[in-house]
């Protein structure tokens, strides 16, 4: 190449990063105006950038994400269609260690829901959380044998562990203490920060846990969550876009912040000012995201071919104390067989 030719090719180089940098600014600033949901929600591939949660578990977004394969030795994805299986590296590495560690307990296999979309941010429907690739639902009912296919994936009903006929009682034909051990184990990986439960759920818990209660603090009672429980994974190390929760306060919970769930106020309807004006609800826009989440927006996508052949591989072996002694005091306990038909799930959440 000659001088002249080679000072062609770097202008025409330069050229080309200057038109891809402003079109990537004009894609960024056109998606600072649009509802965050109506972006975020319709993305059906991830970011071809390098992995980070950004900003908050309910306000934020996430680059680099990866899919959970939809099946693997203890799991089956839940609910496909949804293309809510994409989390931070972290995340997936954590389900699969869990799984593995669930069935040595005597749980059949999890059945995984929502994670996060391939961007995260705002779902269309749905979760006001799991924006970041960081929090994973997983159904209080265990992995059926045989296993379901991708359809009955779709169509299988939850169920809820409480009975329907009692205020927050939770259903002792279905609730076991397997589900106890499942989710107690869950709590005590250190890099979960939180565990959500229904409130009925969590008293069941503080009633009759006669284990370690060293991490039952983790376990947080909130609305719904009677049909799944909720694992929230901490701001992992070297994400310093990632807004971190106030730590889990001392005590295992079983006082009088649980007490609260059972009295009146929690489910009295708002009360609402007969003066004030009708207010129409704003919808979260892109720009009230972290600056950052505009450009994970506005990026290419991860090559499809390759997320095509993306296939299961075990997680490093990498046993945590406190898990292992959860393993080894656990009988080889099962399900209650007699479970009750479920009713449909009312309402996301």
């Amino acid at each position: 190449m000659t001088a002249g030719s080679s000072r062609v090719f770097k202008a025409a180089m330069l050229a080309i990063s200057v038109v891809s940098a402003l079109q990537l600014q004009m894609e960024t600033a056109s998606a600072e105006d649009r509802p965050a949901k109506e972006v975020f929600g319709h993305m059906a591939l991830p970011s071809a950038t390098g992995s980070q949660p950004i900003g908050s578990y309910a306000k934020g977004c996430q680059s680099g994400a990866i899919a959970m394969p939809t099946d693997g030795p203890g799991w089956q994805a839940m609910r496909l269609s949804r293309n809510r299986r994409w989390g931070q590296p972290q995340m997936i590495s954590f389900l699969e260690q869990f799984s593995q560690d669930a069935q040595k307990i005597g749980w059949p296999g999890l059945l995984l829901g929502d994670i996060s979309q391939p961007r995260g941010g705002p779902m269309l429907t749905g979760h006001a959380s799991h924006q970041i690739g960081l929090d994973v639902d997983i159904w209080w009912r265990p992995m059926p044998s045989p296993r379901l296919s991708v359809e009955q994936r779709e169509t299988v009903p939850f169920i809820s562990m409480l009975d329907k006929s009692k205020f927050l009682t939770v259903d002792d034909r279905k609730w076991s203490p397997l589900n106890a051990r499942l989710v107690m184990m869950a709590a005590s990986y250190p890099q979960v920060e939180r565990v959500f439960v229904n409130p009925a759920i969590k008293q069941k818990l503080c009633q009759t846990w006669t284990g370690d209660r060293t991490f039952m603090g983790k376990i947080r009672p909130i609305y719904g969550h009677d049909e799944h429980f909720h694992i929230r994974l901490e701001c992992p190390p070297g994400a310093p876009n990632c807004k971190p929760q106030a730590a889990v306060g001392k005590g295992d919970g079983c006082d009088k912040s649980l007490a609260w769930w059972f009295s009146k106020e929690p489910w009295a309807p708002p009360k609402k000012d007969p003066n004030a004006k009708p207010v129409k609800p704003r919808p979260v826009m892109v720009s009230d995201l972290p600056s950052a989440c505009a450009a994970v927006a506005a990026a290419p996508s991860t090559n499809p071919e390759g997320l095509a052949a993306q296939a299961y591989s075990p997680a490093p072996a990498t046993r945590q104390q406190n898990v292992e002694q959860v393993i080894q005091a656990a009988p080889a306990l099962q399900p209650p067989s007699d479970i009750p038909l479920p009713t449909q799930r009312p309402t996301l959440n």
